[in-house]
Parts: C-alpha cells; sequence; structure tokens
C-alpha cells in the first residue's frame, strides 16, 4: 500500500514560517481534544495568552483588557479563565493579596495519563474565584 503523499497548499510560494508565539500553542491541543473541553471562550483566552506570553510564558494583561480585546463580557472571560486554571492549563499570580489580576502563565498540557489538577490547585482556584466575584461587584 503506498502512502499518499501530503496536499499542496494553495499557494506554495507563500507558505509561512512559524514565529516565536505558535510555538507556545501545541498541535496536541487539537489532536487531544483539548480544544472541544475548552470550548470557544477559554480557547479564545488561551489563544489571546498565547499571543500576549513572553518568553517565560507569561502574560501581564489585565481581566479588563482581555475582555475589551476578544469582546467577551466579564463574567464569560472569568468563566473561561476558570476553565483554564481547572485544566491546568494556566496557572495565575495575582499582583497583591485579593487583586484577581497579575501574571497568567501557559504551563505544558498535562499528560493524558494524569489528572490535571496538581496539589493544592482546588484550593488557588477558589481563591481566585472568590476574587473574581468581589472584584466584578
Amino acid at each position: 500500500m503506498s502512502r499518499r503523499s501530503a496536499p499542496r497548499p494553495p499557494f506554495p510560494d507563500l507558505v509561512r514560517a512559524p514565529q516565536a508565539a505558535f510555538g507556545w500553542l501545541p498541535a496536541s491541543l487539537l489532536h487531544e481534544g483539548w480544544l472541544s473541553r475548552l470550548g470557544p471562550d477559554a480557547s479564545t483566552v488561551l489563544l489571546l495568552l498565547a499571543l500576549a506570553a513572553d518568553r517565560r510564558g507569561a502574560s501581564y494583561y489585565s481581566r479588563a483588557r482581555m475582555a475589551e480585546r476578544l469582546r467577551l463580557t466579564r463574567a464569560r472571560l472569568d468563566t473561561a479563565l476558570t476553565a483554564l486554571l481547572r485544566l491546568g492549563l494556566v496557572a495565575h499570580r495575582p499582583w497583591r493579596t485579593g487583586h484577581a489580576d497579575g501574571v497568567w502563565q501557559l504551563l505544558s498540557l498535562p499528560e493524558p495519563s494524569k489528572p490535571a489538577a496538581k496539589a493544592g490547585h482546588p484550593a488557588r482556584v477558589a481563591d481566585l474565584l472568590s476574587q473574581l466575584r468581589r472584584s466584578a461587584k
């Protein structure tokens, strides 16, 4: 049985070379079903964080700025960020105690056979949710 060659792109002379930001989004997001688990809002927020990330995978965008750039309500943005935290795809460190904004860090995808949450994450997610609710008022 012969293998088919890969299809040619419509414009072979315009093939792009990946830039630095693309490195934060592994193909396993698609192939391991992460995008379907995340849904459109969390996938969009993950894309924004990847595009805004520095060389360490950290983004400093405020929730207000993320919501504005993505045209999401703060409630939808907060739900998306919570999903990313719960699945272990991002970590968050607030600027100061009680502050919901801070540094968002992209994490490596959890291995399929291992649970996503690390020890201590549920408490941090609960704390963040509490902070997000307080700051939304």
